[in-house]
């Protein structure tokens, strides 16, 4: 809520917006792309504003949920899940798993330090690890591309190269100015359809990018409304979903994605994990969400199927070195910044942001660099924003952090000053409060090579 000591900043922003069409900070806390359509019914306001008059001056921690406004939106299988232990956070309007508590009694204490949630989040990242995890996906936003212009359209639109049919990419989006505007994966199901997929509460900011943007014979549709989906992950995954499939889905490669019948439900399957292991994701229609999981945990009882939550997603991405939106990729930073460039396809032709990227990569590189930290933590770890140091100098701060329930370590991602960036770089950081050691270490702390996923 700015003031009147924030008029300055505040105008500044405003007015770079309306001149360049970006400001030079990352303006999402007032943009009102932060918030959709159901932002303006009365009641909804009614109840978020109260709440947030009357914790103006209250303590907040990182692992509180409020109350207010929710839950408003649920995916189906909402009430089997919640019956089954979930504990929930929202994602826009949409109600999210975090993890699955063992009992009804249990509550998650308010804290800045390791929760009494850690243990059953750590329970959740190893059975993924070792056996098969089932998580609920609806909350990824899903966008259709058609028209025959799609493809000339995306190409323009993306830095990456463009998948080829029955195949998916990981794909930044720039700005003019060579920064983020997406951390985005695009599909090409081969039948002239296209979907991207990114974060869910960025729905409406996305399709504002691409209706700014959009050409004749292009046609963009946001399917959040209409798609849900589960995802599997796991060394056991595979002998999970060829149960359900009389598709050869078994040869489906690496990033491949296709149609299949999953049972009875006509279902479209990405062959990609967020977790790093073996995994599918399982799109299907909002109506099919029930029967899917109910499918899912059915097929999967004896081989160890367990639901799981983002927080254990949280772990598991971190042990992967992999980097979310608003946390290690937002509108201020650039593809070298954050190593987002190795998706850039600097053979194509014209795309959005093309000849600043180019400018970066020609030049002197960036000042900072996103690694990976090893912190020396006890019974807190880092979260976001906590200062990095180098020797009592500032050399950067915390994206995010978390810990590492596979591997047993504290982990953070962070920006650093590039003169900091090498591996094995000796820095510290404040957790809570307390300065701990941290070193910088090789990304994918879990296994670097990608087997896992790949195999």
């Amino acid at each position: 809520m700015a003031g009147f000591l924030q008029g300055g900043g505040v105008g500044k922003t405003l007015a770079e917006w309306m001149i360049h069409g970006e400001p030079e900070a990352d303006a999402w806390p007032m943009d009102v792309a932060r918030y959709g359509d159901y932002a303006a019914n009365k009641q909804y306001i009614k109840e978020t504003t109260g709440q947030f008059y009357s914790r103006r001056f209250v303590m907040s921690y990182p692992n509180e949920q409020l109350p207010a406004g929710r839950p408003l939106k649920m995916a189906p299988a909402h009430s089997e899940m919640t019956a089954a232990g979930c504990r929930w956070g929202v994602s826009w309007d949409l109600e999210t798993p975090l993890y699955f508590a063992p009992g009804e009694d249990f509550t998650e204490n308010l804290t800045l330090k390791r929760s009494n949630a850690h243990d059953i989040v750590g329970a959740e990242c190893r059975n993924v690890r070792e056996k098969v995890g089932l998580l609920d996906i609806s909350g990824f936003s899903r966008y259709e591309v058609t028209g025959p212009n799609a493809e000339k359209w995306l190409n323009r639109l993306m830095a990456s190269k463009l998948p080829k049919p029955g195949r998916a990419r990981l794909a930044p989006m720039l700005a003019p100015s060579g920064r983020l505007q997406g951390d985005l994966t695009v599909f090409n199901w081969g039948n002239g359809t296209w979907w991207i997929m990114g974060s869910y509460y960025l729905r409406a900011w996305h399709m504002r990018w691409f209706n700014n943007h959009l050409e004749e014979g292009v046609q963009v549709r946001d399917l959040g409304e209409e798609m849900a989906g589960f995802s599997l992950a796991g060394p056991n995954s595979l002998k999970v979903i060829e149960k359900l499939t009389d598709g050869d889905i078994a040869s489906l490669p690496f990033m491949g994605c296709g149609e299949f019948d999953i049972g009875m439900i006509r279902a479209r399957v990405a062959r990609m994990s967020v977790a790093g292991e073996l995994g599918y994701e399982v799109n299907c229609r909002m109506g099919d969400h029930i029967l899917l999981r109910r499918m899912l945990l059915e097929a999967g009882a004896d081989q160890g199927i367990g639901e799981y939550g983002f927080n254990a997603l949280l772990s598991l991405r971190l042990e992967k070195s992999f980097g979310i939106w608003s946390a290690e990729f937002r509108q201020e930073y650039t593809p070298g910044m954050t190593g987002m460039d190795r998706w850039v396809d600097w053979d194509k032709g014209d795309f959005i942001g093309r000849d600043a990227a180019l400018a970066e990569r020609d030049g002197n590189g960036p000042d900072k660099h996103l690694v990976t930290l090893e912190v020396d933590a006890e019974d807190a770890d880092a979260s976001g924003y906590e200062p990095v140091w180098a020797d009592g100098k500032l050399a950067g701060f915390v994206t995010s952090g978390g810990y590492g329930h596979t591997v047993g370590k504290s982990l953070a991602m962070a920006l650093v000053d590039r003169e900091y960036a090498g591996e094995g770089t000796v820095l510290s950081v404040h957790v809570v409060g307390v300065e701990r050691a941290a070193r910088v270490i090789a990304p994918s702390p879990y296994d670097p090579q990608g087997k896992a996923m790949r195999g």
